[in-house]
């Protein structure tokens, strides 16, 4: 009996520890072990996306900087090229003031060469109309012209000398200087160029048919009509140059001007 006794307890202990064997937790290692896999997917597709719209973003803005930039290339380089223009348009007409004054020096060096046989007096011509006038003696008259033409040579000063030969003209009317006034008037006004005033001075040395100034004037008289877009007047100076002072200096001129 005891014996029975010995084994049912025997066998009442194995069943318990089958039981807690059996009723032990299962571990979850593996299941904390996947699911931090599983979440750490969306995580890395919302960065995927963040990064693409980012790019999408400095292309769009450096484009727009290309842009910008681009444009004030073109900018700058239209605005050199209108310098550019402007620059030689001005090289051009201080070349052409620059010829100007070369001719005018060239011309007042012949004036004062004349001015040394200005002191003798030359007897008016009653049997023509045309104002020839006299060298006069008159101290006044003489120093009058030689101040204006001072002005010119030494002075410079050019406006000055504008006055001092109109009001020469208006004192001494009748001076053999006269058409050499007018020639030296019509020079500056030519070289400042007011046309206008500048053909009446050289129109009004042209009625003195014996002046040594008078072909260059009908030269510079087609200058100022060419310089006008009058081509038939100025062919018609010229011509007039040729025609009636042959083999001279301003008639050659006037060939080479209607030969271009």
């Amino acid at each position: 009996m005891f014996s029975n006794f010995k084994r049912v307890v025997t066998l009442t202990l194995l069943a318990s520890a089958a039981n807690t064997a059996f009723a032990a937790p299962a571990p979850v290692s593996d299941l904390n072990s996947e699911a931090p896999a599983q979440k750490s997917q969306p995580v890395s597709s919302s960065s995927s996306e963040t990064d693409i719209e980012r790019l999408e973003r400095l292309l769009a803005n450096r484009n727009q900087v290309q842009l910008q930039m681009q444009q004030q290339i073109d900018d700058m380089s239209l605005e050199i090229s209108e310098l550019r223009g402007q620059l030689e348009k001005n090289s051009y007409d201080m070349q052409q003031m620059l010829q100007r004054q070369r001719e005018l020096f060239i011309e007042l060096d012949k004036i004062r060469g004349e001015m040394k046989n200005a002191a003798k007096v030359v007897p008016v011509d009653s049997k023509t109309d045309e104002p020839k006038g006299t060298f006069s003696s008159n101290i006044d008259e003489q120093t009058a012209y030689q101040n204006a033409v001072d002005m010119i040579l030494k002075q410079k000063d050019y406006s000055g000398a504008i006055v001092a030969l109109e009001q020469f003209q208006k004192d001494y009317p009748d001076s053999s200087f006269a058409p050499n006034a007018h020639y030296w008037l019509g020079q500056l006004y030519f070289a400042k160029k007011q046309d206008k005033e500048a053909v009446k001075s050289f129109a009004a040395v042209i009625t003195y048919k014996d002046s040594n100034k008078r072909a260059d004037s009908l030269v510079k008289l087609g200058d100022i009509a060419e310089r006008n877009n009058n081509a038939e007047a100025s062919k018609k100076y010229y011509q007039q140059a040729i025609d009636e002072y042959p083999g001279s200096a301003s008639a050659n001129v006037a060939k080479q001007r209607l030969s271009k």
